[in-house]
């Protein structure tokens, strides 16, 4: 429990952020996989959306434009969700701010998955399922906890940006430092992030395969235990501010705790 408070907590440390992105990416990789299963499209970066605009604004398919767009709002949307609960904890001085879209997000991977089936075809004003913007606003709300618990040198939902981070290190490692060059002028690799990114595509490639087999063989219930992984991640730093949070509910103001940094 102990542990779980400190991933999750408002004090950071490069090693509750390294455990923290690669069991998220490991939901990501699940969730996008998964989800290509169910709705035909990756949900968790935005490159190809983007570029689906582009595309098909030239080739005049205005609902292709549509549905990338309503996609791209509902990614950003997420996004800005967890920037809003973040804050907002930060101005209450709550320990528990990280942990809040953690907790929006296992509850509405929770309603996927008892729903999924029924709302899979439910039409939306972007020419979209229900479903494929859902799928996107979780990634967006996800990705934005770690980029802010981390501020941004880890991303959890696309891998582009992790594989060009790790082609650099790996360059810098094999890199031939000439005989007779200074110290101070050898290139040299940065062993722990080479670890960390090269863990962060493993996981991420792990639990695509968890999430594919599962959606495949069990269906939409399958985001179940991905959900009670998001619990269990929110739910103890949530228990350490019940008494912070039920004042606040109730109105009154509850006794200051130190402030922290708005983002």
């Amino acid at each position: 429990m102990r542990l779980l408070r400190h991933l999750m907590g408002r004090h950071r440390t490069p090693s509750t952020n390294r455990l923290l992105g690669l069991l998220l990416a490991f939901n990501a990789g699940a969730v996008n996989a998964g989800g290509f299963l169910v709705v035909h499209s990756y949900t968790s970066h935005m490159t190809g959306f983007l570029s689906t605009v582009a595309d098909n604004l030239v080739l005049g398919n205005m609902a292709l434009v549509l549905a990338a767009v309503g996609t791209l709002w509902a990614f950003m949307s997420g996004a800005g969700t967890t920037a809003i609960m973040v804050n907002w904890a930060r101005h209450h001085r709550l320990r528990s701010g990280f942990a809040l879209p953690l907790l929006l997000e296992a509850v509405l991977m929770l309603l996927f998955g008892l729903m999924g089936a029924i709302t899979l075809g439910w039409p939306t004003p972007f020419s979209v399922p229900l479903t494929v913007l859902l799928l996107a606003f979780l990634m967006g709300l996800q990705n934005a906890v770690v980029t802010k618990m981390s501020s941004a040198q880890i991303r959890t939902t696309h891998m582009t940006g992790v594989a060009t981070d790790l082609g650099i290190e790996m360059g810098k490692m094999l890199y031939w430092n000439r005989r007779g060059t200074p110290p101070e002028a050898h290139v040299h690799s940065n062993r722990a992030r080479l670890a960390l990114f090269a863990g962060l595509l493993g996981m991420f490639t792990a639990g695509g395969i968890v999430g594919a087999a599962g959606f495949k063989h069990v269906g939409f219930i399958w985001v179940v235990p991905l959900a009670a992984v998001l619990l269990g991640l929110a739910l103890p730093p949530l228990a350490s501010d019940f008494g912070h949070l039920a004042a606040l509910w109730r109105g009154r103001r509850p006794r200051p705790r130190g402030h922290g940094p708005g983002h």
